[in-house]
């Protein structure tokens, strides 16, 4: 699949915040999948760590500006520890063990983008478990407790690509370098 194909999957929450991401540092995609969101920000020049428990999806995609590294994103230590990123991607995965690692994970001006099921998703299918659906307002109060500025959150119904309640935050550690056009559609 080439990498235009794979973009083409990104999360519109994703592509409408990405921007905001600052372009000196590295971006990690936290539990990348098949890397749609890595590849995504590589083509807007930034440098990505693509990171996730089996990487093979990702040899696809050839672009130095992707960096990959298979790990154990649920061990009992954090692999991550004491690792800074302009920005943080997330879609589709919740391990609450190590959610709050993730602001402080942000230099300052660093962007986080998190997007995942949330709570009232068992009427529609999987994921139904309590542990991978965010409770109501928990990416807030991630951001509250974390200091972190929001710049947009939504905890609604998407039914598309297919139905799902969904939860999904852009926050910001201290103050953004640059301004997010208002958009609509997305």
């Amino acid at each position: 699949m080439a990498n235009h194909d794979v973009i083409a999957d990104a999360s519109p929450w994703v592509r409408r915040f990405a921007a905001a991401i600052p372009k000196e540092g590295v971006v990690l995609d936290l539990a990348c999948g098949a890397g749609r969101h890595a590849a995504l920000l590589a083509a807007q020049g930034l440098t990505v760590l693509a990171v996730d428990q089996d990487i093979s999806a990702l040899q696809s995609l050839n672009d130095a500006r992707i960096q990959t590294r298979e790990l154990d994103l649920e061990g009992s230590d954090w692999p991550l520890l004491g690792q800074y990123f302009s920005g943080i991607v997330v879609t589709n995965y919740l391990y609450r063990p190590f959610l709050d690692e993730l602001p402080n994970m942000l230099s300052e001006g660093g962007v986080l983008i998190y997007e995942t099921f949330a709570d009232g998703n068992a009427e529609f299918g999987k994921p139904s478990n309590p542990n991978f659906l965010l409770k109501p307002a928990e990416l807030l109060a991630l951001a509250q407790r974390s200091g972190l500025k929001v710049i947009a959150y939504e905890d609604i119904y998407l039914d598309h690509p297919k139905p799902a309640m969904v939860q999904r935050i852009c926050a910001v550690k201290g103050h953004l370098k640059g301004c997010i056009p208002l958009q609509f559609g997305g």
